[in-house]
């Protein structure tokens, strides 16, 4: 079977639909129908079906797709390990995130990598209301996400899933609040309190919810926005508390404090995700060891204070 055929079968089981395939690879939607028919007559057996007005993979062409995956990441690998051999990493690697993930990041993130030659690192931030940035892997070498207690199924989509930091989330509260009198704060401390919060399903709304199940009451939540920084401001000229991160947030400075939550589960992980070709390409290696060391520099900075 042609590789450059199965990479598109794996095309369409990342991105759902021909029209995508052929939007992220320059072709025509035609042009990439044909081509799959093609391997479909390779295989000997049907790899897609009908579904509505599109097409979707077969049990057959799920199969083959993983197959596309793993002599994907094979010639990747073979193209790392003379990569190795004939000169240092190089070339462009393109990096995306969540905002307050490039906030803690990337200023340290792009000094470490800013000293090794030929290496370009090209990073962007994505909107926050994304369901699921892992979503954004077929078109980016790392992708940044965070998860708010509760796992997806990132590895069931057969990315590499890299651990980078562990950020606590803490209640803010206006300066001169009597909460602030405490060292830490409980879900019966707050029990009567407003809150500014985020979208309903966020990880910092999860967080709220459970606060609420263990009060056995909802909270009152008068707004809720996507962006930390209109929470912060809102927070400090006394419209409410609100759930925010500890490393990110500018307490003291922008007028509210923060405490930690006790009784609930309340922090967020933050991780890198690759497919696992681009995972052993020199370039992504070499960012991808340079993002767990700033991680971790920036864990134990806040940590220590």
């Amino acid at each position: 079977m042609d590789v450059r055929r199965l990479e598109l079968l794996r095309e369409l089981a990342e991105r759902g639909s021909v029209t995508a395939v052929a939007r992220a690879t320059n072709r025509t939607a035609s042009a990439v129908s044909q081509q799959l028919k093609v391997l479909e007559r390779e295989a000997g057996i049907a790899l897609t079906e009908k579904a509505g007005r599109g097409i979707r993979l077969t049990g057959a062409g799920r199969m083959l797709a993983q197959t596309a995956t793993d002599v994907a990441v094979a010639l990747e690998r073979a193209d790392a390990l003379w990569e190795d051999f004939k000169r240092a990493p190089a070339g462009e690697v393109t990096l995306t995130t969540f905002p307050t993930g490039g906030q803690m990041l990337l200023p340290g993130l792009l000094a470490a990598v800013a000293a090794v030659p030929g290496l370009s690192l090209l990073c962007s931030d994505q909107d926050p209301v994304l369901p699921d940035f892992a979503d954004l892997t077929p078109d980016f070498d790392i992708v940044l996400a965070d998860a708010g207690g509760v796992m997806p199924t990132w590895r069931d989509r057969g990315l590499v899933v890299v651990p980078l930091l562990n950020e606590p989330l803490d209640v803010a509260l206006p300066e001169g609040h009597p909460l602030g009198r405490k060292a830490t704060l409980s879900p019966s401390d707050v029990r009567d309190e407003t809150w500014i919060g985020v979208p309903v399903g966020f990880p910092f709304d999860r967080i709220l919810q459970e606060i609420e199940n263990a009060n056995g009451s909802p909270a009152h939540v008068a707004q809720r926005f996507v962006d930390n920084g209109i929470v912060e401001t809102l927070v400090a000229a006394g419209h409410g508390i609100a759930i925010l991160p500890r490393f990110t947030t500018r307490d003291r400075e922008n007028g509210l404090i923060t405490r930690p939550l006790t009784g609930v589960r309340s922090h967020r992980q933050v991780f890198a995700l690759m497919r696992p070709d681009r995972a052993v390409r020199p370039s992504v290696r070499l960012v991808a060891d340079a993002l767990r060391a700033e991680a971790a520099r920036v864990q134990e900075f806040y940590e220590s204070l």
